[in-house]
């Protein structure tokens, strides 16, 4: 408000700031508000300036810190006191004293982090009167949140919630239990419920839930993990899935957008330019950073899927503000009842997903092309979790195998030597179901490299397990050319004996291939419950019979292993024998009719439908009934993989501070200019009180 002035030796710098002096009265341990008993109320009229608050507090030494710790507390309580929504009183202090606390947080958190040897967090507030200030600080909180106060004022709410939780560790932080103790849970589904809100904090409110359901949610009662596991509000669910589904899409998009720009070049400039810039391991790479900025919405997705059945019925709702809420009725009433699937109606999401779970497709498909960077293995193995629990899921499996709800979705597929890509089957209109079959497939065949993603193949094998479990389960005979999924599995068996040497020091491959083993099995033994025709099952024993090498090649394997005293895997690898039972009946029994047609009709090369001829007339064998193939162990996430979640929290927090700044400086932005009220001094003399501006 005031205008600049020059010193006596003309020059035209600056004056520094009134509130900037104050703040370095405050860190000096004195007092401004002597004589002055409206100075409080005059100080929240002036702009806050974040960089300099949170510099003086930060650069004090432990000495310092004790000295004004008085004045840091008072200007803490100061703060929290303007947060009183309740009271008539200038709509600016409200935004200015929730700057100013995100300010002095995030200056505590930073010194905190800065100097592990001191807690300076239990020094400033582990004292009985500082508690309930935090707890009044949470009911304010919560009333800015759900009250009728400007969008500015909510907006920096939300913010200053942000600093709060990812400040420093979770597990480190004591301020989370103020948190648990004062749930804003209620408060964050009502803005997930608004249109208008949602739009403005919806991505907010997402991060700052999955933050609060992963603290300390394996040792202790966490109400935000009671309270996401219980939600029922069609609206919430639909806006938390739309944040969710909003950044996949636009990452999709513009990954789209870059292939676009490189169709114009020759083939294999473009190869070049895509393998070269956009999927490299250098973790500074901006594909990889754009990757690695998903995390905190995938790891939203996971929470949702893994914790509340109702949200699986947002999977397939097509994405639109003024779409209606999901439900098992509207959801699949996205496309009308037909009879067959040749007049089902074709969603097409070839471009651009508008569809949560498509986009999920298109996304991994993507990551999946990315196997050498640390940061894309762990987002892909959080996809592979989020799948997993979904093709666990009753309601999710019925909805992905619906012949009425089909779409188009573009998988996208890595460049290699050994193959050429399908066109057709990338486009072409299909079940939810044989997409994700698809996604699998292209991940077996992608990856079989030196440096095994032996997780990945486990989650991936798991999923593909899943989904047959439930075709078999329900009699759900899904149209597709499973001779795809076979080769591809057979491939990964034959990849896994060439490179038995390299990879048994490693990894339990045994474990790998009993799961593939019995997934054949689970087709020789049930596969007329659920396969779509009956020359699919001559089409997988002609599979099993032309890649009999292999098959032959793991028995020898897995004898040399059950002789051999120091196994440590000998458990899996007298399984792995037992499972190869009635593949190797089939092999024999089929290979000993092969030769003797052979040689009846003195041929010695036959065609592919002879041989299946062969096959269909000679059914004649006896197979033993294997057990529990069927079933498999229900996804729990500890003790397994807690400690990859808590790695995956301790990420997407550490991210999240990083841009905190950036937050607090768009907050500021946002108010507008009528408003800002700042006031500069020329001399110390000038600036005692707030008055004197």
């Amino acid at each position: 408000m005031t205008s600049r002035k020059r010193s006596g030796s003309g020059s035209t710098k600056r004056p520094k700031e009134k509130v900037v002096y104050i703040y370095e009265l405050l860190c000096r341990g004195e007092d401004p508000s002597v004589d002055n008993a409206e100075f409080w109320h005059e100080f929240f009229l002036l702009q806050p300036n974040f960089e300099s608050l949170e510099e003086q507090v930060s650069k004090l030494n432990n000495e310092q810190l004790q000295l004004v710790k008085p004045n840091l507390n008072t200007l803490f309580q100061k703060c929290i006191e303007m947060l009183d929504t309740s009271k008539e009183d200038h709509p600016k202090r409200l935004c200015n004293s929730l700057q100013t606390l995100c300010s002095l947080f995030y200056g505590i958190y930073k010194k905190c982090n800065a100097d592990a040897s001191s807690n300076i967090l239990n020094e400033i507030f582990a004292h009985e009167q500082m508690d309930e200030w935090l707890k009044l600080l949470m009911q304010y909180c919560n009333r800015i949140l759900q009250a009728d106060v400007t969008e500015n004022a909510r907006f920096m709410c939300l913010k200053l919630l942000l600093v709060l939780v990812t400040g420093t560790d979770v597990c480190q932080n004591v301020l989370f239990e103020y948190l648990m103790m004062h749930s804003l849970f209620d408060a964050f589904v009502r803005l997930l419920s608004d249109p208008s809100t949602r739009a403005q904090h919806g991505h907010d409110i997402v991060i700052l839930l999955t933050i609060l359901v992963n603290y300390r949610k394996h040792e202790a009662t966490n109400p935000y993990v009671v309270q996401l596991s219980i939600l029922a509000d069609e609206l919430a669910l639909n806006g938390y899935g739309q944040m969710i589904s909003q950044s996949l899409i636009d990452f999709c998009r513009q990954y789209m957008q870059s292939l676009n720009n490189v169709q114009s070049s020759s083939w294999f400039s473009s190869l070049s330019s895509m393998v070269g810039n956009m999927f490299v391991s250098d973790e500074g790479c901006e594909r990889v950073q754009q990757i690695k900025a998903n995390n905190g919405l995938l790891l939203a997705l996971y929470e949702a899927v893994h914790l509340n059945r109702n949200f699986i019925t947002t999977l397939a709702h097509t994405q639109a503000e003024s779409s209606a809420p999901p439900s098992p009725s509207n959801t699949l009433s996205l496309t009308q009842t037909v009879p067959d699937l040749a007049n089902a109606p074709i969603i097409d999401m070839t471009q651009y997903p508008t569809n949560l779970l498509v986009a999920v497709f298109q996304y991994c498909s993507i990551v999946m092309q990315d196997n050498k960077n640390e940061s894309s293995i762990a987002n892909l193995k959080l996809c592979f979790l989020i799948l997993t629990c979904i093709s666990e899921d009753q309601y999710a499996n019925s909805m992905m195998h619906d012949n009425n709800l089909t779409f188009k979705v573009m998988l996208h597929r890595a460049q290699m030597r050994h193959r050429k890509l399908n066109v057709d089957r990338v486009c072409k209109s299909q079940p939810l179901a044989a997409t994700l079959l698809d996604l699998l497939v292209e991940f077996i065949v992608s990856h079989l490299m030196k440096k095994f993603p032996m997780e990945l193949y486990l989650l991936c094998i798991g999923i593909i397990h899943r989904i047959l479990c439930y075709q078999k389960r329900c009699r759900v005979r899904l149209n597709y050319p499973w001779k795809e999924l076979w080769s591809a599995l057979i491939g990964l068996l034959r990849f896994l004996v060439n490179q038995e040497q390299t990879l048994v020091k490693k990894c339990n491959i045994f474990h790998l291939s009993l799961q593939v083993v019995n997934i054949f099995n689970l087709f020789i033994t049930y596969g007329d419950t659920f396969l779509a025709t009956t020359n699919s099952y001559d089409e997988l024993y002609y599979e099993l019979n032309r890649e009999e090498k292999v098959f032959t090649e793991i028995h020898a394997m897995v004898l040399r292993y059950t002789t051999m005293p120091e196994c440590e895997h000998k458990d899996d690898v007298i399984k792995l024998l037992n499972a190869l039972v009635n593949i190797l009946a089939i092999v024999k029994h089929f290979q000993n009719k092969i030769k003797e047609w052979l040689a009846e009709q003195g041929l010695s090369t036959p065609t592919e439908e002879q041989i299946l001829d062969v096959v269909r007339k000679n059914y004649d064998l006896t197979l033993k009934l294997q057990d529990s193939l069927d079933q498999y162990e229900r996804y729990a996430e500890a003790p397994l993989h807690s400690n990859f979640f808590q790695a995956m929290v301790r990420d997407v927090v550490n991210d999240s501070r990083k841009h905190i700044y950036g937050y607090v400086k768009e907050a500021v932005s946002v108010i507008p200019e009528q408003e800002v009220i700042i006031a500069t001094v020329a001399t110390p003399q000038a600036a005692t009180t707030p008055s004197s501006a």
